[in-house]
């Protein structure tokens, strides 16, 4: 089955259940040029607004930019159209939002010198954003990050914690010098202020804060943003520290505990990150595995209104082809439902399929946007029902 036949699938019936509902396609055809990085939102019309990065490559490529496309309901997806480019940089990792007050939110990283730890994080505001094509810009400006003297002082804490208790991964780490160039890279004013990149869903607390989980490839573990003025001023939390934990997707307990799961970017053994905050992010937990395959791969976490959780990643402890969605009835105590979107049986399997952004609709579906690498490159959707994730023939062992 080729991928664009794929824009009508439908589940079969399961059980005593209510219609399954999967259907999936490609955003726009496979392409030579680079795609990653998608991110979707559902705007207050209803239509579905995904965004993206593409060029001739990554971080090393000065024609990548961010690009975006839009679908309205009962329609195809429009033509991609620009949302952010600085000229002769690298525009990367992309990410969204919609605050309380109906304004669409866009950050990236311009990369200043071709390696990930130069990224310069920048955002865009718009109040009119549903309109054909790219959104009318209200605002952009760098979002400039400040760590202060104490953010030395917690990574130094996180280092002496990852030793004293013996982490898994530890002793490569010490071995390969890691320990050693975070704690001297804590003091560096200039390297602690850029390198942030967003990718997972910004998140909006008690309608006033608004948090955007960031990562930094140069120290390989992540912090916080935050701004509680909508973004006048901003403020950084105190480093999420761990074994290469990078990429947070924040989740919030209905006791106000928030959940960040992370990319496992360290040594085996190679687990979804778990970290914790009880302080509206401000200060985390360190960073452990959870019993969660990841193999150094992309992944988000949500809340769904019925009270489930649901999580998308790449399932393995290796590779980039299994792409699943997860459901946990217990805020991600155990995870007993699993569905695969990548590869589906009876369909043509991607070569990669990876960085996963998930959303709930106002009509309960949900939604997954995703890269997708199979005779070239493509952001492919996904929308399907919490009952076709349920009807996937039974729970999986509780992980």
């Amino acid at each position: 089955m080729t991928a664009p036949a794929l824009t009508a699938v439908l589940a079969l019936f399961a059980a005593g259940s209510a219609e399954p509902l999967y259907e999936a396609g490609p955003i726009f055809p496979p392409e030579r040029l680079h795609n990653h990085g998608s991110c979707i939102v559902e705007c207050p019309d209803g239509s579905l607004l995904a965004c993206w990065y593409r060029g001739s490559g990554e971080r090393r490529a000065d024609d990548v930019a961010v690009l975006g496309a839009r679908r309205r309901k009962a329609s195809e997806w429009s033509a991609p159209f620009v949302l952010a480019d600085n000229p002769g940089f690298p525009d990367c990792n992309a990410c969204m939002v919609i605050d309380p007050r109906g304004k669409l939110w866009l950050f990236w990283p311009v990369i200043l010198a071709n390696e990930w730890h130069t990224a310069l994080l920048e955002c865009k505001v718009s109040s009119r954003y549903t309109g054909d094509g790219p959104p009318l810009w209200d605002e952009e400006k760098a979002v400039l990050l400040k760590p202060g003297p104490e953010f030395a002082e917690e990574v130094e804490r996180g280092m002496a914690e990852l030793e004293r208790e013996g982490v898994p991964g530890v002793a490569a780490a010490l071995a390969s010098g890691w320990i050693a160039r975070a704690r001297e890279k804590s003091k560096d004013k200039l390297f602690t202020r850029l390198g942030w990149m967003p990718r997972p869903h910004p998140v909006v607390l008690d309608d006033s804060r608004l948090l955007v989980p960031l990562y930094s490839d140069g120290f390989d573990f992540s912090l916080m943003a935050f701004t509680d003025d909508w973004g006048k001023t901003w403020q950084v939390s105190r480093p999420l520290v761990g074994a290469g934990s990078v990429q947070p997707s924040v989740v919030r307990r209905k006791d106000g505990t928030l959940v960040a799961y992370l990319r496992d970017n360290g040594p085996p053994p190679k687990r979804m990150l778990r970290s914790e905050s009880r302080d509206r992010g401000m200060s985390w937990t360190l960073a452990r595995d959870t019993e969660v395959p990841n193999p150094g791969s992309g992944l988000e976490v949500i809340a769904l209104r019925e009270g489930l959780w649901a999580l998308v990643n790449n399932d393995t402890e290796s590779g980039r082809r299994s792409l699943s969605v997860w459901l946990s009835p217990d805020e991600g105590a155990t995870w007993p439902w699993r569905r695969p979107l990548e590869p589906r049986p009876g369909g043509d399997a991607a070569e990669s399929a990876s960085y996963p952004s998930i959303i709930q609709a106002a009509d309960g579906t949900l939604h997954v946007t995703y890269s997708r690498s199979a005779e070239g490159e493509t952001i492919f959707h996904a929308r399907f029902s919490v009952e076709w994730v349920k009807a996937a023939g039974g729970r999986e062992k509780n992980l």
